[in-house]
């Protein structure tokens, strides 16, 4: 029982680390968040902090776990709210707009993206799963507006998703040269740009005139 409880606190601190981590990121941006600096927030040594964590690599991967939780929560559409059309669109922006104001988590993702290249680096295994299940979550509602006539269908489903997941990410970059970059306006342009004439909000009905050629 002593093991057990001892487990759960562990648990817990590593929980208030990576939050407070969150916080210290999204101020200090990815060279001013020390291990020093988190380490500090929670009342910890730095020794004591890299205690839960195997190495300051993994660390710094698990804040971006922690951020991609955080931000499903507050951001993304609940299963419930996924049934609207449009909704995808929607939580998608948001996203977009609420990484606008944390450069430090954006700075973050896009230097442990590229380390994460290496497959021997902890934040490997992170990219590719995520990647994947994004792709996949993204597969799924894309297909059905697709059917139902709201995005186009002149590109599959799945090239689709990859085509956000590029665009958001190579944004981020684009962002982090020139913060003049929008972001948001420029991933809602794509929804734009991929949604049929005829589905467009505000679209002029269909002349009857027109069917016959005249």
């Amino acid at each position: 029982m002593a093991q057990r409880g001892s487990y759960a606190k562990g648990v817990a601190k590593r929980e208030e680390i990576l939050e407070a981590a969150l916080d210290v990121v999204a101020r200090e941006g990815y060279r001013g968040a020390s291990v020093k600096e988190i380490a500090d927030a929670v009342g910890l040594s730095q020794a004591g902090l890299l205690h839960y964590f195997d190495s300051k690599e993994e660390l710094f991967t698990e804040i971006l776990r922690k951020r991609d939780e955080v931000d499903s929560a507050h951001y993304l559409p609940t299963a419930v709210e996924a049934a609207s059309p449009g909704i995808l669109r929607e939580g998608y922006v948001r996203v977009i707009r609420h990484n606008s104001e944390v450069p430090g988590l954006v700075q973050l993702f896009s230097r442990l993206a590229v380390d994460g290249a290496d497959p021997e680096h902890p934040a490997h295994a992170y990219f590719l799963n995520r990647g994947s299940a994004l792709r996949e979550s993204f597969t799924g509602e894309l297909a059905r507006q697709q059917a139902a006539g709201l995005l186009t269908d002149r590109i599959d489903a799945d090239t689709l998703a990859r085509i956000f997941q590029a665009v958001a990410d190579g944004l981020q970059v684009q962002w982090m040269l020139d913060p003049e970059v929008d972001m948001p306006a420029i991933v809602d342009a794509l929804f734009d740009a991929l949604t049929p004439a005829a589905a467009s909000p505000g679209a002029a009905p269909a002349d009857p005139e027109d069917s016959d050629g005249s």
